[in-house]
């Protein structure tokens, strides 16, 4: 063995450990390290292991002689107490830095799993009930061993060991190595590592290759002749603008995500399988699957590869440390807005410190939130420097506009150029604004130009939908969809927008929820040529914006229907999931128009129910604040249903043809079977499968002995209004609680569900589409 350097420190004073419950939740007690353990309090940790890709080994570290627990025992990589107050992966990154002298940035720690010790050594007198969060940091090489510096302290010595010797002697109990059941929880640090190092290329190729056959391609094109010469000039700049919005969105999902994406392009032709993992990743933008409950089909032994040449001390004839960039196997429910380590009652407790403006602006949609005490490790700076984590709180805002400004300066200039050639003085007004929005932060003017826009050429671009923050449902993320306004069919929709007002004062709740000021809502019928940022996986067909509640309240919103995005829905996957799912008699009532017509009514319906809020104790609220999390399931769920009973309610106010009513109700059904396909932990998915057991459970649907669904008439109307009535309660009264319950029971993948999907996959239906656009493709090629 090498010899190592040694870091020798001076004593400090005892640390203190945050206390926690059985169940793993702080206490709001702190007591010193040597308490917590003489007492046998549960307590949090982290175990950081080094791997070597090339070797297969893991590397190890012997205790000091002068520990409390295992002394001159062979160990984890390194390991150390989150200290009270302290976070999770800034604790792994110091303990690196401070007991082998590596100092690692975030991305090279994956968060393995949580792995609960319970044990009591010293003959009783030191008991460790301890909640370790188990980080990963893949090397290509094993680092030279007279590269660490170890700290005296707490280390005697490092050595690497094959991944598969180290087990076998933990199985012996060997006494040289501090004890892991592997054959319990500890066990799984073996089978995630060797998992994927052992997979078979040409059978994950071929998985991947399956996966991506879920999507059917299609051309959208649109007619440009509209379009005047400045407009077209003005088109190429935007896409160059909206391919920005990609870059965002990348960064946003993860933060290894951008770097992940440019080695999977780099050697997406070295093979079949490196070829399949490229192309699946372009239809998800991540490496978690959209169709499978975000389930990872790529994990961090597929990453980019960096190099830090400064990461230790330096070895003559070694470059330095190369790390895999790591990404979680379960998609972290924050993304990238959060720190990766926050929960939700650290969340909570600062946010609740912090003045009125500060509140809304944590709970906003164009702001991250990060770690004070990251910040001085990623400058190196020290403890005593301003800002440090001697605050109470560990977390800051930070404003789109500061964290993507490298982006968004390159995008707002586009934009700008844009709007001096645009020829509409409304397409001008919303490319300037929005502009401007994008370096200011302040998104108001701007959305109002989009609700004014009165163009042909039509563009949405910016920080809109929060379905990414599963945490709390608060962040924006940023996308843009491109399109050619369709003038005919723009003109043939003013009912909708024209009804939104009746249709609020008549929905099936109390009036005393209902608002008397809906404006009506413009609706815009577009053919898409481009879109990017947060669209992956199941396209769009329609949106409805802007979801800011104080433009709602102010005046109202606006839709846009992506009419080829449909038609090539319906043609794909509805029409063949109608012949498999739906009753032959009721076959013939699945048609375009009423597939459209419910998609225009959804999307009103955002429009209207509640929004801005009066919570039971008189306090002011929105709805996505109080359901956080559930709202968007839960929104998706009313657009949909309430979007049903407003077309009854249209069609016995005579403003729409009853010849629509079956059709519009066997639509639905059908419908339902397409959108449940993109998965329970997708909202659109979720709130879909809430609708069809719902209306199931009630009689509404039909399950027959030969497998194929029907509508029952008589029992749908009434389903489809007690549906209605719940959900907007729910929303009015804030009560996230009664919203939990509902999507518990009923937003699960049942039976006849089930059944139906497995039919649809043994006869290959698409799920949804991948569109090419050969438009905007040219406009970029021509730019490279």
């Amino acid at each position: 063995m090498a010899t190592v350097p040694v870091n020798k420190q001076v004593t400090q004073e005892e640390e203190y450990l945050d206390v926690l419950t059985k169940t793993a939740q702080k206490t709001g007690i702190s007591k010193p390290r040597g308490d917590v353990h003489r007492d046998g309090d549960y307590h949090r940790a982290v175990h950081v292991w080094i791997y070597a890709e090339s070797t297969q080994q893991l590397l190890l570290q012997k205790r000091a002689e002068c520990k409390d627990s295992w002394p001159g025992q062979w160990d984890i990589s390194s390991a150390g107490h989150i200290s009270a107050g302290d976070s999770s992966l800034v604790t792994a990154r110091r303990e690196l830095e401070e007991e082998l002298g590596i100092a690692l940035p975030k991305d090279a720690f994956e968060l393995l799993f949580v792995f609960l010790q319970e044990c009591v050594v010293n003959d009783g007198k030191f008991i460790n009930n301890e909640y370790n969060d188990v980080y990963l940091v893949t090397t290509r090489e094993p680092i030279p061993l007279e590269a660490f510096t170890l700290q005296e302290s707490e280390v005697s010595a490092v050595k690497y060991i094959s991944l598969e010797e180290y087990r076998s002697l933990l199985v012996k109990e060997d006494p040289d190595y501090v004890p892991y059941d592997v054959n319990e929880q500890y066990g799984q640090l073996f089978e995630i590592i060797s998992k994927r190092y052992k997979q078979n290329a040409e059978a994950r190729a071929l998985l991947l290759q399956k996966q991506l056959n879920r999507y059917a391609r299609v051309s959208l094109e649109a007619e440009l002749t509209g379009l005047s010469n400045a407009d077209k000039e003005a088109l190429t700049l935007i896409v160059k603008a909206a391919r920005i919005m990609d870059q965002i969105f990348l960064l946003q999902v993860w933060y290894s995500n951008p770097s992940l994406r440019h080695w999977l392009e780099l050697h997406g032709d070295e093979s079949l399988l490196e070829k399949s993992k490229w192309m699946y990743y372009l239809v998800n933008k991540s490496p978690w699957s959209s169709l499978d409950e975000n389930e990872a089909f790529l994990t961090t032994a597929d990453s980019a590869v960096k190099l830090l040449t400064k990461a230790t001390k330096s070895v003559p004839g070694w470059n330095g440390v190369e790390y895999r960039t790591a990404f979680p196997v379960v998609k972290p429910p924050g993304a990238n807005f959060y720190p990766p380590d926050m929960d939700k009652m650290e969340f909570e407790l600062w946010k609740n410190s912090l003045p009125e403006d500060q509140k809304k602006e944590a709970t906003g949609f164009f702001s991250v939130i990060k770690r004070k005490s990251e910040r001085i490790l990623d400058n190196s700076l020290s403890a005593s420097t301003p800002g440090s984590t001697a605050d109470v709180h560990d977390l800051y805002i930070v404003p789109y506009s500061e964290e993507y400004n490298n982006f968004l300066s390159e995008a707002a200039d586009l934009l700008h150029k844009a709007g001096d050639l645009a020829s509409s003085s409304s397409l001008k007004k919303l490319l300037h604004s929005k502009a401007d929005a994008f370096l200011s932060n302040d998104y108001y003017d701007s959305d109002i130009a989009w609700m004014d826009l009165d163009s042909k050429l039509d563009i949405t671009i910016g920080p809109y939908e929060t379905y990414e923050d599963t945490i709390f449902g608060y962040k924006a993320t940023f996308e843009a969809f491109i399109g050619v306004r369709d003038d005919e069919a723009t003109a043939q929709l003013k009912l909708f927008g024209d009804q939104l007002q009746v249709l609020e004062k008549n929905l099936p709740m109390d009036d005393v929820y209902k608002s008397e000021d809906v404006i009506a809502a413009p609706i815009r019928v577009v053919q898409l040529i481009y879109n990017s940022g947060d669209v992956k996986g199941p396209q769009t067909v329609a949106f409805n914006l802007p979801n800011d509640e104080r433009i709602v309240n102010d005046r109202g919103t606006s839709m846009v229907m992506l009419k080829n995005v449909s038609e090539a829905k319906f043609k794909l996957i509805l029409e063949p999931i109608a012949e498999a799912c739906i009753t032959k008699e009721q076959q013939k009532f699945v048609d375009f128009d009423s597939f459209f017509t419910h998609t225009i009514c959804h999307e009103c319906c955002h429009g209207i129910g509640p929004h801005t809020i009066t919570l039971p104790n008189g306090q002011k609220s929105t709805v996505r604040l109080e359901l956080q999390e559930l709202h968007s399931a839960l929104e998706e769920a009313k657009a949909d249903i309430v979007g049903l009973w407003a077309l009854r309610f249209l069609v016995n106010k005579d403003l729409l043809p009853k010849t629509l009513l079956k059709s519009m109700y066997v639509s639905f059904l059908a419908g339902c079977f397409r959108s449940v396909r993109f998965g329970l932990e997708e909202a659109h998915g979720k709130g879909q499968a809430l609708q069809f057991n719902y209306l199931f459970d009630k009689g509404a649907f039909v399950l027959h002995h030969n497998g194929a669904f029907s509508v029952d008439y008589e029992k749908v109307e009434d389903a489809v209004e007690s549906l209605s009535r719940e959900i907007l309660t729910i929303q009015a009264r804030g009560d996230k609680d009664a919203a939990n319950t509902l999507l518990l029971k009923y937003c699960v993948m049942t039976q006849p569900l089930r059944n139906a999907l497995d039919k649809l996959e043994a006869i290959k239906v698409p799920v949804d589409i991948l569109p090419d656009f050969p438009i905007a493709n040219e406009i970029l090629n021509k730019s490279v």
